[in-house]
Protein backbone atom coordinates (compact mmCIF):
# COMPACT_ATOMS: atom_id res chain seq x y z
CA UNK A 1 0.00 0.00 0.00
CA UNK A 2 1.56 3.57 -0.54
CA UNK A 3 -0.47 6.48 -0.49
CA UNK A 4 -0.20 8.94 -3.61
CA UNK A 5 0.83 12.79 -3.16
CA UNK A 6 0.05 13.68 -7.09
CA UNK A 7 -4.10 14.97 -8.58
CA UNK A 8 -5.50 11.88 -9.69
CA UNK A 9 -7.10 11.90 -12.84
CA UNK A 10 -10.12 9.79 -14.68
CA UNK A 11 -7.11 8.32 -17.10
CA UNK A 12 -4.64 7.78 -14.50
CA UNK A 13 -7.34 5.84 -12.43
CA UNK A 14 -8.11 3.80 -15.81
CA UNK A 15 -3.95 3.24 -15.77
CA UNK A 16 -3.86 2.16 -12.30
CA UNK A 17 -6.40 -0.61 -12.91
CA UNK A 18 -4.79 -2.30 -15.95
CA UNK A 19 -1.75 -2.34 -14.04
CA UNK A 20 -3.77 -4.29 -11.65
CA UNK A 21 -4.10 -1.28 -8.90
CA UNK A 22 -7.19 0.19 -7.04
CA UNK A 23 -7.11 3.28 -4.49
CA UNK A 24 -8.77 3.42 -1.43
CA UNK A 25 -9.63 5.95 1.25
CA UNK A 26 -9.30 5.71 4.95
CA UNK A 27 -12.62 7.27 5.82
CA UNK A 28 -15.65 9.60 4.07
CA UNK A 29 -13.35 13.02 5.01
CA UNK A 30 -9.87 11.11 4.33
CA UNK A 31 -8.18 13.65 1.75
CA UNK A 32 -5.85 10.82 1.12
CA UNK A 33 -5.76 7.91 -1.41
CA UNK A 34 -3.56 4.68 -0.79
CA UNK A 35 -2.72 2.44 -3.91
CA UNK A 36 -3.13 -1.60 -3.29
CA UNK A 37 -2.31 -4.33 -5.29
CA UNK A 38 -2.85 -6.85 -2.42
CA UNK A 39 -1.26 -10.35 -2.00
CA UNK A 40 -4.58 -12.69 -2.53
CA UNK A 41 -7.49 -10.60 -4.94
CA UNK A 42 -10.68 -11.50 -4.93
CA UNK A 43 -12.32 -13.17 -8.24
CA UNK A 44 -15.98 -13.87 -8.61
CA UNK A 45 -15.78 -16.33 -11.47
CA UNK A 46 -18.77 -15.54 -14.54
CA UNK A 47 -19.13 -19.16 -14.85
CA UNK A 48 -19.36 -20.60 -11.51
CA UNK A 49 -21.59 -18.11 -9.85
CA UNK A 50 -23.94 -19.61 -7.52
CA UNK A 51 -27.43 -18.73 -7.24
CA UNK A 52 -29.81 -20.12 -5.11
CA UNK A 53 -32.89 -21.74 -4.87
CA UNK A 54 -34.79 -18.87 -2.85
CA UNK A 55 -32.78 -16.50 -4.97
CA UNK A 56 -33.63 -17.46 -8.17
CA UNK A 57 -37.50 -17.46 -6.59
CA UNK A 58 -36.79 -13.87 -6.61
CA UNK A 59 -35.29 -12.74 -9.46
CA UNK A 60 -38.06 -14.27 -11.25
CA UNK A 61 -40.92 -12.26 -9.29
CA UNK A 62 -42.08 -9.10 -8.63
CA UNK A 63 -40.80 -7.82 -5.94
CA UNK A 64 -37.70 -5.64 -7.25
CA UNK A 65 -37.36 -3.91 -10.67
CA UNK A 66 -33.70 -3.56 -11.96
CA UNK A 67 -31.72 -1.29 -13.74
CA UNK A 68 -28.60 -0.44 -15.12
CA UNK A 69 -27.07 3.02 -15.41
CA UNK A 70 -29.95 4.36 -14.59
CA UNK A 71 -29.19 6.37 -11.26
CA UNK A 72 -25.19 6.04 -10.78
CA UNK A 73 -24.88 9.01 -8.64
CA UNK A 74 -27.38 7.69 -6.48
CA UNK A 75 -26.12 4.35 -6.11
CA UNK A 76 -22.38 5.50 -5.30
CA UNK A 77 -23.76 8.32 -3.06
CA UNK A 78 -25.37 5.07 -1.15
CA UNK A 79 -22.68 2.76 -1.14
CA UNK A 80 -20.67 5.70 0.30
CA UNK A 81 -22.95 6.70 3.14
CA UNK A 82 -22.26 5.58 6.75
CA UNK A 83 -24.71 2.58 8.78
CA UNK A 84 -25.32 1.18 11.51
CA UNK A 85 -23.20 -2.04 11.05
CA UNK A 86 -20.34 0.01 8.64
CA UNK A 87 -20.22 3.63 10.17
CA UNK A 88 -16.90 4.54 8.11
CA UNK A 89 -16.16 4.08 4.28
CA UNK A 90 -13.31 3.63 2.04
CA UNK A 91 -15.08 5.91 -0.05
CA UNK A 92 -14.41 9.65 -0.14
CA UNK A 93 -15.22 12.87 -1.78
CA UNK A 94 -12.26 12.55 -4.44
CA UNK A 95 -12.87 8.57 -5.25
CA UNK A 96 -16.88 9.75 -5.81
CA UNK A 97 -16.22 12.19 -8.34
CA UNK A 98 -13.65 10.73 -10.33
CA UNK A 99 -16.14 7.64 -10.75
CA UNK A 100 -18.89 9.66 -11.73
CA UNK A 101 -16.91 11.31 -14.24
CA UNK A 102 -15.79 7.82 -15.12
CA UNK A 103 -19.05 7.07 -15.67
CA UNK A 104 -19.59 10.20 -18.13
CA UNK A 105 -16.98 8.65 -20.19
CA UNK A 106 -18.90 5.32 -20.18
CA UNK A 107 -15.97 3.64 -18.10
CA UNK A 108 -17.68 2.82 -15.01
CA UNK A 109 -20.97 1.44 -14.73
CA UNK A 110 -23.68 0.51 -11.83
CA UNK A 111 -26.88 -1.54 -11.62
CA UNK A 112 -29.93 -0.90 -9.12
CA UNK A 113 -32.47 -2.22 -7.41
CA UNK A 114 -35.50 -0.88 -6.80
CA UNK A 115 -38.59 -1.27 -4.30
CA UNK A 116 -41.94 0.69 -4.63
CA UNK A 117 -40.22 3.56 -6.16
CA UNK A 118 -37.24 3.48 -3.78
CA UNK A 119 -33.47 2.68 -4.44
CA UNK A 120 -33.01 -0.19 -2.10
CA UNK A 121 -29.58 -1.84 -3.45
CA UNK A 122 -27.08 -1.92 -5.74
CA UNK A 123 -23.51 -1.33 -6.74
CA UNK A 124 -21.17 -0.16 -8.96
CA UNK A 125 -17.66 -0.62 -10.49
CA UNK A 126 -15.34 0.35 -13.73
CA UNK A 127 -14.87 -1.96 -16.47
CA UNK A 128 -12.15 -1.64 -19.04
CA UNK A 129 -12.04 -4.63 -22.24
CA UNK A 130 -13.57 -8.06 -20.73
CA UNK A 131 -12.32 -6.67 -17.02
CA UNK A 132 -15.17 -5.40 -14.59
CA UNK A 133 -13.63 -4.29 -10.91
CA UNK A 134 -16.20 -4.33 -8.66
CA UNK A 135 -16.03 -1.53 -6.45
CA UNK A 136 -18.87 -1.66 -3.72
CA UNK A 137 -22.54 -2.31 -3.20
CA UNK A 138 -25.26 -1.57 -0.29
CA UNK A 139 -28.47 -2.74 0.18
CA UNK A 140 -31.38 -1.58 2.39
CA UNK A 141 -33.95 -4.13 1.99
CA UNK A 142 -33.62 -8.10 2.75
CA UNK A 143 -32.06 -9.46 -0.90
CA UNK A 144 -31.63 -6.01 -2.54
CA UNK A 145 -27.77 -6.67 -3.23
CA UNK A 146 -28.00 -9.76 -3.89
CA UNK A 147 -30.68 -9.58 -6.78
CA UNK A 148 -28.33 -6.43 -7.84
CA UNK A 149 -25.50 -8.19 -7.70
CA UNK A 150 -26.92 -11.69 -10.05
CA UNK A 151 -27.68 -8.93 -12.42
CA UNK A 152 -24.50 -7.23 -12.77
CA UNK A 153 -23.08 -11.35 -13.75
CA UNK A 154 -25.65 -12.02 -16.37
CA UNK A 155 -24.94 -8.80 -17.92
CA UNK A 156 -21.57 -9.38 -18.24
CA UNK A 157 -21.92 -12.31 -19.68
CA UNK A 158 -24.40 -11.26 -22.15
CA UNK A 159 -21.59 -8.62 -23.00
CA UNK A 160 -18.25 -11.10 -23.05
CA UNK A 161 -16.81 -10.14 -19.85
CA UNK A 162 -14.68 -12.91 -18.42
CA UNK A 163 -12.85 -11.17 -15.40
CA UNK A 164 -15.20 -9.96 -12.57
CA UNK A 165 -12.94 -8.38 -9.63
CA UNK A 166 -13.96 -7.81 -6.45
CA UNK A 167 -10.88 -7.07 -4.66
CA UNK A 168 -11.29 -8.24 -1.64
CA UNK A 169 -12.98 -11.41 -0.47
CA UNK A 170 -16.44 -10.98 2.64
CA UNK A 171 -18.22 -13.95 3.48
CA UNK A 172 -21.39 -12.29 1.61
CA UNK A 173 -19.58 -12.68 -1.84
CA UNK A 174 -18.11 -16.01 -1.08
CA UNK A 175 -21.80 -17.40 -0.85
CA UNK A 176 -21.83 -16.52 -4.56
CA UNK A 177 -18.73 -18.37 -5.41
CA UNK A 178 -16.01 -15.57 -5.17
CA UNK A 179 -12.55 -16.44 -3.89
CA UNK A 180 -8.63 -15.78 -3.75
CA UNK A 181 -6.04 -16.06 -6.46
CA UNK A 182 -2.30 -14.84 -5.51
CA UNK A 183 -1.40 -11.67 -7.00
CA UNK A 184 0.63 -13.35 -10.05
CA UNK A 185 -2.84 -15.31 -11.33
CA UNK A 186 -4.78 -12.48 -10.68
CA UNK A 187 -2.07 -10.09 -13.12
CA UNK A 188 -2.25 -12.79 -15.51
CA UNK A 189 -6.12 -13.21 -15.78
CA UNK A 190 -6.46 -9.46 -16.00
CA UNK A 191 -3.83 -9.18 -19.01
CA UNK A 192 -5.98 -11.50 -20.90
CA UNK A 193 -9.41 -10.13 -20.02
CA UNK A 194 -8.40 -6.52 -21.20
CA UNK A 195 -7.39 -8.03 -24.44
CA UNK A 196 -10.92 -9.03 -24.94
CA UNK A 197 -13.48 -6.79 -26.46
CA UNK A 198 -17.02 -6.40 -24.06
CA UNK A 199 -19.91 -3.93 -24.04
CA UNK A 200 -21.65 -3.40 -21.03
CA UNK A 201 -25.37 -4.19 -21.46
CA UNK A 202 -27.27 -1.51 -19.58
CA UNK A 203 -30.23 -2.40 -21.51
CA UNK A 204 -30.50 -6.25 -21.90
CA UNK A 205 -33.42 -8.43 -23.99
CA UNK A 206 -35.62 -9.34 -20.08
CA UNK A 207 -36.00 -12.65 -21.89
CA UNK A 208 -32.38 -12.54 -22.29
CA UNK A 209 -31.25 -12.06 -19.09
CA UNK A 210 -33.76 -15.32 -17.64
CA UNK A 211 -32.22 -17.03 -19.87
CA UNK A 212 -28.98 -16.56 -18.53
CA UNK A 213 -30.37 -16.29 -14.62
CA UNK A 214 -31.39 -20.07 -15.88
CA UNK A 215 -27.93 -20.85 -17.24
CA UNK A 216 -26.25 -19.92 -14.26
CA UNK A 217 -28.44 -21.75 -12.00
CA UNK A 218 -27.98 -25.13 -14.19
CA UNK A 219 -23.73 -24.10 -14.19
CA UNK A 220 -23.67 -24.50 -10.02
CA UNK A 221 -27.08 -26.41 -8.79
Amino acid sequence: MSARPFLLTPDLLLRAYRLGLFPMAESRESRTLHWLDPDARGVLPLHGFHISHSLMKTLRGARFSVTADADFAGTIAACAAARENRPETWINHEIETLFTELFRLGFAHSVETWEDGRLVGGLYGAALGGAFFGESMFSTATDASKVALAHLVARLRLGGYVLLDTQFITSHLARFGAHEVPRARYHALLAEALEQPARFPARPDPAALLREFEAIRKEVP
